[in-house]
């Protein structure tokens, strides 16, 4: 049997294609899918916090971030008294695009939860999330 770093790597790249597949039909690059879909479930949030969900480094976040705001998807506001930070939230447009990104993620998914059942389905996701606890502890 293949390692465990080798079958989450080729599981992982082998969706991320499939999703950026379809996801550059709507002129979404890299990045962008799981930004909207973070900004869908959360609203708004500041460029830190989003980066730190979605595991990527914050400058690149930013550079993400830019392309969406020059798109249309996203706008970025300061709040009254915290003039250090600006909130991002999704655009009507935006909003749209995450709605399509969830289509695409559902999409991609349903080859293997078709291939599990209910129970196999949970056991993997509380399995995965073990697994990324784990490596975040072991981060520090």
């Amino acid at each position: 049997m293949e390692s465990l770093h080798y079958l989450l790597m080729k599981s992982h790249l082998m969706l991320s294609r499939k999703i950026l597949a379809e996801a550059s039909k709507l002129g979404l690059t890299a990045g962008q899918p799981k930004v909207l879909d973070f900004l869908w479930t959360h609203e708004e949030a500041d460029q830190k916090t989003i980066a730190s969900y979605c595991e990527i480094e914050q400058t690149t976040v930013g550079s993400i971030l830019l392309r969406m705001e020059k798109s249309g998807l996203i706008v970025r506001r300061q709040h009254e008294g915290n003039r250090r930070s600006l909130f991002v939230s999704l655009t009507d447009k935006g909003k749209e695009a995450a709605k399509q990104t969830a289509h695409i993620f559902q999409h991609a998914e349903e080859p293997v939860m078709s291939a599990l059942t209910e129970e196999e389905q949970e056991t993997l996701k509380k399995l995965l999330m073990k697994v990324c606890g784990a490596i975040s502890d072991n981060a520090s």
